[in-house]
């Protein structure tokens, strides 16, 4: 598949999501290209090194600082970019074929897509609180910038 093509399905599964998880329209094409953003990095990622968690991460990782950013712009929660935006990352495909290799009882093929599906979850997790804690780090210091800057002023 094409890069061009994978980036405008992944905008709108990214946007569609966001209608169904009903946030506000002035958002929905910050959530698709939220969704957007992730995808673009994963598939950079796993085009570079042929490694789908750790791709899985830096895409999840890429869509948090972005929800981040625009939570900020919009003034809103970042939870309203981040869960349409980890969409287009979300193994479904993978755990699909595991419970179906269950039912047809070849229990190893079902084993080898349950892992991938686990990792590459948790790999998701991991970004998103990641990106969280680094975006913390740089509100502490921002606000400590600010308070300097406040007592500055003061004296």
């Amino acid at each position: 598949m094409n890069l061009p093509l994978e980036a405008l399905l992944s905008f709108m599964a990214a946007g569609a999501f966001g209608v169904v998880f009903n946030t506000p329209r002035r958002t929905l094409v910050s959530c698709g290209l939220v969704g957007m953003s992730g995808w673009l990095i994963y598939r950079m990622y796993f085009l570079a090194f042929d490694d789908s968690v750790q791709a899985t991460f830096a895409g999840a990782f890429v869509v948090a600082l972005v929800a981040h950013i625009l939570a900020k712009k919009f003034k809103m929660p970042m939870i309203v970019f981040s869960i349409a935006g980890i969409i287009p990352l979300v193994p479904g495909s993978r755990a699909y074929n595991s419970m179906r290799n269950i039912v047809e009882n070849n229990y190893l093929e079902a084993i080898s897509f349950a892992a991938d599906a686990l990792m590459i979850s948790g790999a998701i997790a991991m970004g998103l609180v990641f990106a969280e804690v680094l975006m913390q780090m740089v509100f502490k210091q921002q606000a400590k910038r600010m308070q300097k800057k406040i007592g500055m002023s003061r004296s």
